[in-house]
């Protein structure tokens, strides 16, 4: 398997072979979908919680005595047939929503959807993928060289534009046009993977929308499936390899 790598100005550069491990197997969808549940499932936090009779403060002492006063027999006011009593079958801390899949199935879950991006050509493999300083504007000039030369396809609804701002008036006006054009581009889904030392791009990206840098080794099913576009450097090929197949 083949695929093209290109440079920071959006030129081929080279091919490298994909391994087809990771990046040539055929999508079973029931898969994807077992991991997705699982993935989702095991990220859920348990909030609701209501309290039982055991839980509800007082109630400690017997209302009445058990008998001579007509009334009806209670044991406690905090019961739940009491107005300020606990609660019967409510929701609790204690519910587990956690399933389990085995780690090769998650694992060959992850090399379908990578290879499905690759299948669509939404992969986009840089040379090298690294920024001089961690600044929004820096990874922003960068991707729109790249979208606006590389994925502005017939099939695709947005329009990137990799034409400068045109401005009359003074840098106020230029900051303000700069935000505005970031903030159009919320269509933008690109989920941007480094190998090593990602806090510069983590900072840079994470004022753009629709933008998500990860770590490689942190790659998931909902991330790859969550994000059209994935933009990775050369090493991150390499780190994949060594993280996700050797591993038994």
């Amino acid at each position: 398997m083949k695929y093209q790598v290109y440079n920071r100005q959006g030129e081929k550069v080279e091919e490298v072979e994909l391994n087809q491990a990771v990046f040539d197997i055929e999508v079973n969808e029931e898969l994807v979908h077992q991991a997705v549940v699982a993935q989702m499932a095991n990220k859920r936090k348990v909030l609701a919680h209501t309290k039982d009779k055991s839980e509800v403060r007082g109630g400690g002492r017997k209302p009445w005595k058990q008998k001579g006063t007509g009334r009806a027999r209670h044991g406690s006011s905090r019961s739940p047939l009491w107005i300020g009593g606990g609660v019967t079958f409510g929701p609790t801390k204690d519910r587990n929503f956690k399933k389990k899949i085995n780690k090769k199935m998650k694992r060959k879950a992850l090399f379908m959807c990578l290879s499905d991006r690759v299948k669509d050509k939404n992969l986009l493999l840089l040379d090298k993928l690294e920024l001089n300083e961690a600044k929004t504007k820096e990874l922003y000039k960068l991707l729109r060289v790249l979208i606006s030369g590389l994925l502005n396809r017939k099939d695709s609804k947005i329009n990137y534009s990799a034409e400068p701002i045109k401005l009359a008036e003074g840098e106020e006006r230029k900051k303000t046009e700069e935000k505005k054009k970031i903030k159009k581009d919320e269509k933008l889904s690109i989920l941007v993977v480094g190998s090593k030392n990602i806090a510069k791009l983590a900072r840079a990206g994470r004022n753009i929308a629709g933008i998500k840098v990860l770590d490689a080794c942190s790659l998931n099913v909902i991330d790859v499936l969550t994000y059209k576009y994935i933009l990775m450097g050369l090493e991150s090929l390499t780190f994949i390899e060594k993280t996700y197949l050797n591993k038994k």
